[in-house]
């Protein structure tokens, strides 16, 4: 009898042109991820040629039952590092019957600033770092720690090796290639300050493919914790007391930026950017609070200051960007649990259409 894994890794190829598309959206609580999946009559490289599909949107928090059908457009398709062959992950956007976008859809709202002349031509560059943590299934405590206690302080854990300070590398290193697999524009990866967390690292993207991959690799992360029977937090401060907290920080540059005299273009975005900490600090995620605390590497919440290569500040450039006098910055307020559809697109809306 055949073992269950010669199953799961069977090649269809062999034997049908048929492939199977993972359709995946984001669910009502703005965090949770979806999916299901049909069966196509043939491979497909554009989303416009997929089919529109429908889910029950009562039982995802996203439409009361007496009328719960959402239709999913299909906006984006990679590689499927689970099934393999010509089959793929397809990442969606949710709207009514009626052709309107969901509440939860922050896509769409994404889109039409990325759409807008004056951000397409500036071509908009993100790299988003990533921050999650590995827990324990069933105890809701870091993978590598004591049930119930505390490894040692942190210092040791930061992109460390060795099975007393490095946790989970095999899922960690198995993401990446997923990723990798997937057409990911994953960076890169690293342990993290505390220990049991990671990092990995998206782009540079453009405009509004930065966040349709950090979704995506959000999705393959979840199904590698999932199969490891480790679970995913996305939690912006997972433990409370002196350990680091969960962030995304969020690095961006425009054309004029990375142009002759940008440096100038970057102070005046910052300049912006400061105008309207508020509106930004409430929409870079829940519970980002307890992590923007004014230490561990962070700036307080109420506070916004930007400065060069301080990892403190809320918007921090690097020193090769004020040597060379043009490159990026990086937002270092959005939280780990941050939608990068919201997080991204506010960031192009403040620096390239917002007139104070």
């Amino acid at each position: 009898m055949s073992l269950l894994a010669d199953l799961v890794n069977l090649d269809l190829s062999d034997n049908t042109e048929k492939i199977i598309a993972e359709y995946i959206w984001v669910g009502g609580s703005g965090m949770d991820m979806r999916s299901k999946a049909r069966t196509l009559s043939g491979p497909v490289t554009d989303p416009s040629k997929l089919p529109k599909w429908n889910y029950d949107g009562s039982s995802t928090g996203q439409a009361p039952g007496q009328d719960s059908e959402v239709i999913l457009y299909p906006q984006a398709i990679f590689k499927d590092p689970f099934r393999r062959g010509n089959n793929i992950l397809v990442m969606c956007d949710a709207y009514t019957p009626a052709g309107e976008p969901i509440p939860t859809n922050k896509r769409h709202a994404a889109a039409e600033i990325f759409n807008n002349p004056d951000v397409v031509a500036e071509v908009p560059w993100y790299g988003i770092e990533q921050e999650y943590t590995l827990l324990q299934k069933d105890v809701n405590w870091p993978l590598g720690w004591p049930i119930g206690g505390y490894p040692g302080p942190q210092g040791p854990y930061y992109c460390s090796i060795g099975a007393d300070k490095s946790f989970g590398r095999d899922i960690v290193d198995a993401h990446y290639k997923a990723c990798l697999y997937a057409g990911i524009n994953i960076s890169g990866i690293n342990g993290e300050v505390m220990p049991g967390q990671w990092e990995f690292q998206v782009g540079p993207s453009v405009g509004i493919s930065a966040s349709d991959e950090i979704w995506i690799a959000r999705y393959i992360l979840e199904r590698i914790t999932e199969i490891a029977g480790v679970v995913v937090s996305f939690d912006p401060k997972p433990i409370p007391g002196d350990w680091n907290g969960a962030g995304a920080h969020t690095n961006y540059s425009t054309k004029s930026m990375r142009e002759e005299g940008g440096y100038e273009v970057i102070k005046k975005a910052i300049e912006k950017l400061g105008l309207r900490h508020k509106e930004h600090i409430a929409a870079y995620g829940e519970g980002n609070e307890r992590r923007l605390t004014g230490h561990h590497e962070t700036a307080d919440i109420n506070t916004f200051l930007w400065g060069v290569a301080n990892r403190g500040a809320s918007i921090r450039v690097g020193r090769d960007t004020e040597k060379e006098g043009k490159g990026y910055f990086e937002d270092r307020r959005p939280s780990s649990n941050m939608d990068p559809y919201v997080v991204t697109s506010m960031i192009a809306e403040t620096t390239l259409l917002w007139n104070p």
